[in-house]
Order: structure tokens, then C-alpha cells, then sequence
């Protein structure tokens, strides 16, 4: 057999054994979500995601898309489609226990598929190399956040694929002059998706509009019209059905905080994360690949023009943990292909610089192999060596698996269920799973499914710490509204400033027991079991 084709047919073969890897992995990763209560195995998704489900559950039954059964319509979600499929499922006749499941099998199936796309990407920037493809489906198998957003249950695996697919027909556009206006079609009616993916839609447009000059107007013509048809679209069926120009989350993460704090905290964390995975390696496709033309240039430009939108939100609010946020996480294939791409160039200018003619091919593939491991390393070591055991699966992922916040709220749902009537509200600051599970009407303290709260201004902490602890949609509450006005019945959680909240706790309220947690409940609620509910351990309102 010809050498050049045994090389691409072992290439061929070491392709599907990582997709197949991957594959168990993902199962792997699903499963140790998961928790057993009672004897029955639980699947929940991450918190935000369980907003999604509320809605889509309530839309199954009948309810409309809502939060809350029977009340105004608020647009508490920022993924109307993800929303419509969780809604398909949950038409399915399925237990509670695993609607999730089929969520995650879903986000696990995408991924997979993104593995292709990467790597006929990788393949258009390197000119064909097996080597490149396979360190870029390397990077991007093993990446912790793409993994975890998207395996959690959050859209993240969806766009994921849809800006790897759009990358990879630009990068055809760009290798045979042909203009594809499905990449701008796409693009645009991923806006349903989410909103914001308008804002790579005009990346594309704008870095087309300068590399592409024979084709210039069609860009330009095909861009704004997608754009502005979705967006249209979506905005005339929200204000139809839910009163307001742009989603009820806008307005509690964009409005009334200070631009220049959120700037730089955005600043902040992107930088923490560039630091975190090794400025070094983060800044090495930029140096050595982006001069190398127009294809090399698009996923770098693509994972810029979301860096810069994480910046202009103030990053997400998870950033503690470490690694690319929501927002850069589907852009990261792109550039895993360029930072594989540069991996490359190194291995072989360092080789060929070394080495005799002889021991080059065998020396470049442990050089490369090397230093894709070494990424790998650096990539996921996204809270230092710790963050391995997650992506070992030692731990489970964030905010999942046995004893965690997920299990942990599955099991206060359920006890919440078991003590009051159907009418009873609950008010919480996790606003999906323990609504989700209890099935209780819900009182959303900081105010993602509450328009009231929404509108208001935000608790900006004074000095420096207004730029430190901002979290984007953690930063309105309103307990006087919230607690005193709408009365819930039970107050399963509380935010910050407690001292602000404990008179009307003293007032209305009794502290009780409920298995593990201490809650407060509304005195001589009719809609609450109180002789099922003890006070033992559980100091009273200071």
C-alpha cells in the first residue's frame, strides 16, 4: 500500500476510535450526573436549563409558556427553540426522573457530530492534515466546559455545532470564491435558539465584507435580511405574547447596573481565563497562523467577536469555575483547530531545524503528540490541577451528582411536594429544579422569571467590590415585593443581604425543619401541612 494512503487510512482509523471514545465518555459523563432517590435513578440539568424545562412541561400540559400556570406571560428563557424541543419530550410518556435524560443523550449526539465538522475544519486550514484534524478532535473531545454546558442540558450543544458548520461553509466560501448565503440562513435562524447569536452573525458578515470583495453585496445583502427577518420574526411573537421588545432576561442582566463596572469585570474574567489556560499557548494560533491567510484568519476572528460580546455582558456568572463561559464555549472548536494547526507548524519547524532528514516524520509525531497533550492539560486545568478530577469524572460536574446542589434539590422539591397543597407558592433563587420537581407555583426572588424585579435598578456593591462580585442576573432582588407583597408560603432560599428580609421573616413567617434544610414558613398557611413540619434545630429569625 501506498505510504501516503496508509498514513490517512490509520488517520481514517484513529478518527472513529476518538469518536467512538468520546461517545462512552459522554455516557460516562451523563451518568455521573445522575443520583438515586428512593430507590429510582434522578437525571436533573443544570439550574438554567431546568427554567427551560418548567416552561416546556407547562407547554406540554396545556398551561402556555409560562413559568408559573395560570399567570402572565414572562420570557424567563433565553432559548426559545431548545425550548420547543424539551417541550416535544416532554410529550413523550416519560417519568419525571428522566425527562433530563433525554436532554443530555441529545446534547451527547450533537457533540458528536461537532467532532466531524471540526474536523473537516481543521483539514481546510491545514490543507489537508491528518495530524491537524486529530489534534483539533483532541482539544475539542476533551474540552471540560463545551462538555459540561452542552452535557448539562444547555444549548451550548447545539450552537456549538451551528458555529462549527457556519465556520466550515465560510471556509469553503473562501477556498473556491463561491458565495453561500445558507451560512447567513443558518446563523440567522439560530437566533431562535438564542438571541445572541446575532451577534456572530454580524461577525461573519463584517469579516466577510472585507476579505470577500467580489462578493461583497451579496454578503451584505444576505446578512442584514437574515438578521433582520429572524430578529423580526421573533420580536413581533414576543410582544404579541409577552408584552415586552426583548427578552424579560435582558433587562435583568443589561439593565440598571453601571457599564463601566460590567466592562471590566468582563476584562477581568476573560483574562482569567486566558490566563488560566496559558497565555502562551492561547496566544500561539494568533502569532504564528493568522498571517497565513484568510482561512487561518476566520475561527480566530469568530472566537475574537464572542470574546468581545463576553466582555461588553460582563462575562457569565459562573466564571468562578474557570474556563470559557457559555458565550466563547462555541467558538472553541474553531480556534482548537488553529491552536492544533499551530501545534503543528512548531513541531515541524523545531524538527526540521533538530532532526536529520531520516528521523523527522517519527520525531515530529512524538513532538506533536506531546504537545497536544500538553494543551489538553493546560486547557482543562480550568480551577488548577483540581478541575482534573472532574474531567476524570472522580468528581462529579459541576453542581451534580450524589449529595450535590442538583440531588440536593431534587430531594427539598420533593419534600416540599409532600407538605403542601397545590396552590401553595414557593419562592426560591435556583428557579429551575426545585420548581421544576415540586411542581409548586414558584416566586422567583432574583427575578429571571419575575418582570417586576427585572425592571428594577441593581444592588451595586461599593468600592472595588462592585467589580469583583458582579454576577450577571444575580444582582436585582427586591425582598419587600418578593416576601412581603406576594406572600409565598414557604421561602425555600434566600439571596444576599438577609439582614434586609428578617423583618418581614419575623413578622409572617416560623423557621422549620424540612429534612435537611431549615425554611421558612407563612404562619397558619392554609396551603401548608403544618402539623407535618417541625421546628427542631432550626434557630428562629434574629
Amino acid at each position: 500500500m501506498n505510504p501516503s494512503r496508509r498514513c490517512h487510512r490509520n488517520a481514517s482509523i484513529g478518527f472513529w476510535t476518538l469518536v467512538a471514545l468520546f461517545v462512552a465518555y459522554s455516557g460516562c459523563f451523563v451518568y455521573r450526573t445522575s443520583f438515586v432517590i428512593g430507590g429510582e435513578r434522578y437525571f436533573s440539568l443544570f439550574d438554567d436549563a431546568m427554567v427551560s424545562m418548567r416552561y416546556a412541561r407547562n407547554v406540554a400540559r396545556g398551561a402556555g409558556l409560562v413559568w408559573n400556570p395560570g399567570s402572565s406571560p414572562v420570557e424567563g428563557f433565553t432559548n426559545p427553540l431548545w425550548v420547543a424541543y424539551m417541550t416535544a419530550v416532554h410529550l413523550l410518556p416519560l417519568p419525571l426522573a428522566k425527562t433530563s435524560l433525554v436532554i443530555q443523550l441529545t446534547a451527547a449526539v450533537l457533540l458528536t457530530l461537532n467532532l466531524l465538522v471540526v474536523r473537516e475544519i481543521a483539514q481546510s486550514v491545514s490543507n489537508g492534515s491528518d495530524a491537524v484534524s486529530l489534534g483539533a478532535v483532541v482539544l475539542t473531545a476533551s474540552y471540560l466546559p463545551i462538555n459540561n454546558w452542552g452535557l448539562q442540558g444547555m444549548e451550548v450543544s447545539l450552537l456549538v455545532l451551528v458555529m462549527s458548520v457556519t465556520e466550515c461553509l465560510a471556509l469553503r466560501s473562501i477556498a473556491d470564491g463561491r458565495f453561500r448565503g445558507s451560512q447567513y440562513v443558518l446563523l440567522g435562524a439560530s437566533t431562535l435558539v438564542r438571541l445572541d447569536i446575532a451577534v456572530p452573525l454580524v461577525g461573519l458578515m463584517l469579516f466577510h465584507l472585507l476579505v470577500d470583495r467580489p462578493n461583497r453585496r451579496q454578503h451584505l445583502v444576505w446578512g442584514v435580511a437574515s438578521l433582520v427577518v429572524w430578529v423580526t420574526l421573533q420580536t413581533v411573537f414576543r410582544l404579541w405574547y409577552f408584552g415586552d421588545f426583548l427578552p424579560n432576561t435582558y433587562y435583568l442582566k443589561m439593565t440598571g447596573y453601571p457599564v463601566i463596572p460590567r466592562v471590566i469585570h468582563g476584562s477581568f474574567v476573560l483574562a482569567q481565563f486566558v490566563w488560566r489556560f496559558n497565555p502562551l499557548l492561547f496566544a500561539l494560533p494568533f502569532v504564528l497562523i493568522a498571517s497565513r491567510g484568510r482561512r487561518a484568519a476566520l475561527p480566530l476572528w469568530m472566537l475574537l467577536v464572542q470574546m468581545l460580546y463576553s466582555v461588553w455582558v460582563g462575562g457569565d456568572a459562573w466564571e468562578y469555575w474557570g474556563g470559557s463561559n457559555r458565550y466563547i464555549s462555541i467558538a472553541m472548536p474553531g480556534f482548537f483547530a488553529m491552536l492544533s494547526y499551530a501545534l503543528f507548524f512548531t513541531t515541524q519547524t523545531l524538527v526540521n531545524a533538530l532532526e536529520p532528514v531520516q528521523r523527522r516524520p517519527r520525531m515530529g509525531a512524538f513532538v506533536f503528540a506531546v504537545l497536544i497533550i500538553v494543551a489538553v492539560v493546560s486547557a482543562d486545568s480550568i480551577h488548577g490541577p483540581d478541575a482534573w478530577a472532574e474531567v476524570l469524572l472522580i468528581r462529579a460536574p459541576l453542581h451534580t451528582g450524589t449529595g450535590d446542589e442538583n440531588h440536593h434539590e431534587v430531594e427539598e422539591a420533593q419534600r416540599l411536594r409532600a407538605v403542601t397543597t397545590p396552590e401553595a407558592t414557593v419562592a426560591v433563587t435556583r428557579a429551575g429544579t426545585i420548581p421544576y420537581f415540586s411542581d409548586r407555583q414558584s416566586i422567583d426572588l432574583l427575578g429571571k422569571n419575575d418582570r417586576h424585579v427585572a425592571h428594577e435598578a441593581s444592588r451595586v456593591s461599593p468600592g472595588l467590590r462592585h467589580f469583583r462580585e458582579f454576577r450577571p442576573g444575580h444582582t436585582k432582588f427586591d425582598y419587600r415585593y418578593s416576601i412581603e407583597q406576594q406572600a409565598p408560603d414557604v421561602v425555600a432560599q434566600l439571596w444576599t443581604d438577609r439582614a434586609e428580609v428578617q423583618p418581614y421573616l419575623r413578622r409572617y413567617y416560623r423557621v422549620v425543619r424540612l429534612g435537611t434544610d431549615c425554611v421558612y414558613v407563612r404562619t397558619a398557611s392554609p396551603h401548608v401541612f403544618q402539623d407535618k413540619l417541625s421546628g427542631e434545630d432550626c434557630p428562629a429569625p434574629p
